[in-house]
């Protein structure tokens, strides 16, 4: 079976980058004649460099800027069921070698050649994310390939990311397969729930769960406060690790209801208790009141959504280092977390310790970390490296 796909041609120089193994074109690289322009988002096109060079099969959309994302260098690809479940399978095979249960993120778009795809897998269910034209267009193939590859019970569509609006999408959640109810989570030896229609992403963030078991080994006879708690994942895991105390903050009632059922799911809701509150309020109060804690995290949702927001967002994660590092008692820890992918490394680090400045605090930095290997990085999109933890102990 041979398929003849449209060809879009790139300007004089546009495909240096593409040689150079990046997955993406941008529109300023790209020809764009009419027929170019005429294309439905999400056609699947060979890519030719100005010369008449294939370099690939793309998803490509006229309107973005990020017009044409990679899928293969194979320009004969039948692009279907089969050829996605090829790299359900790799993914799949990675996964199985990382954990010893089916509780990971299966598919993290570029670096899983399957460009804008999320898929979370909850045992025998999964939670998927189509955040490109392409992949959206795929749905159908996609659903197909994760019956051959899974046969899960339950398939669901959490297509309500902000990044679809840009693709020229709408917004839908929506379960494929099966019901549409709670789902399990399983996770460092300890049982959660989360909601994937309702909650935030998928339902929940798999890429701290390392982050979530090494800050848990500090907790031993410590009060702890979680804030952003979402589904309990950090709270939880400390209480399992001894922490005396666990109080577990967020402002969403129903963030606050999983996690305290994950408590007494694991049999510590003597230890945990949830609190519905502003964090920069509640924080304020507290230092006030002069609270302490042995432990403090703080892993707010994305305070930086677009690069213009980065002037206003490096202020509010400078406001939350000072609020934070005030409540951690002498020699105890404070894990500061940002999920903004405009948020460099670097930038991130210097506005923490401006705000342990502002709070007159001084101590070391035990450990730096991002996502888990579920979470695989494009060699050449480092950028999408988005989390960024840290991890002090406070004088």
């Amino acid at each position: 079976m041979s398929i003849s796909y449209p060809i879009i041609r790139l300007v004089k120089g546009g495909g240096k980058r593409a040689r150079h193994g990046h997955p993406w074109i941008f529109s300023n690289e790209v020809a764009m004649t009419a027929s170019a322009k005429a294309l439905a988002p999400g056609s699947l096109v060979i890519v030719e460099d100005a010369g008449g060079e294939a370099l690939g099969l793309y998803g490509f959309n006229p309107h973005t800027l990020i017009a044409a994302r990679l899928l293969t260098r194979n320009i004969a690809a039948v692009i279907d069921a089969g050829f996605i479940a090829e790299r359900l399978g790799g993914a799949v095979q990675l996964r199985n070698r990382l954990f010893d249960r089916p509780y990971y993120r299966l598919i993290h778009a570029e670096a899983d050649g399957l460009p804008g795809l999320v898929i979370d897998r909850f045992g025998d269910a999964v939670v998927a994310q189509a955040n490109t034209a392409m992949m959206d267009r795929l749905s159908p193939q996609l659903t197909e390939a994760l019956e051959q590859t899974l046969s899960p019970a339950r398939i669901i569509f959490k297509n309500d990311s902000p990044a679809r609006k840009l693709e020229g999408l709408e917004l839908a959640t929506f379960a494929a397969k099966g019901g549409e109810e709670s789902l399990a989570v399983e996770e460092n030896g300890l049982r959660f729930v989360c909601d994937p229609l309702g909650g935030q992403k998928t339902g929940w963030f798999y890429d701290h769960r390392d982050n979530r078991a090494f800050v848990a080994k500090l907790t031993k006879e410590r009060r702890v406060i979680d804030y952003y708690t979402y589904a309990g994942g950090f709270a939880i895991t400390c209480a399992a690790s001894g922490a005396s105390s666990v109080v577990a903050v967020d402002r969403s009632e129903g963030s606050l209801a999983l996690a305290a059922e994950a408590a007494r799911l694991n049999g510590l809701a003597d230890r945990v208790s949830v609190q519905r509150a502003e964090v920069f309020a509640d924080a304020e109060r507290r230092v006030a009141s002069g609270k302490r804690f042995g432990l403090v995290i703080a892993d707010p949702p994305a305070f930086v959504k677009s690069k213009k927001d980065l002037q206003p967002g490096l202020k509010g994660y400078r406001k939350l280092a000072r609020l934070t590092a005030a409540l951690v008692e002498p020699g105890g820890f404070l894990f500061l977390a940002s999920c903004s992918h405009n948020v460099g490394v670097a930038d991130f680090a210097e506005t923490c310790k401006r705000g342990l400045d502002d709070a007159g605090r001084t101590g070391r930095i035990l450990r730096t970390s991002g996502a888990g290997a579920d979470h695989p990085v494009h060699p050449a999109l480092p950028e999408t490296a988005y989390l960024k933890g840290i991890l002090y102990q406070l004088d």
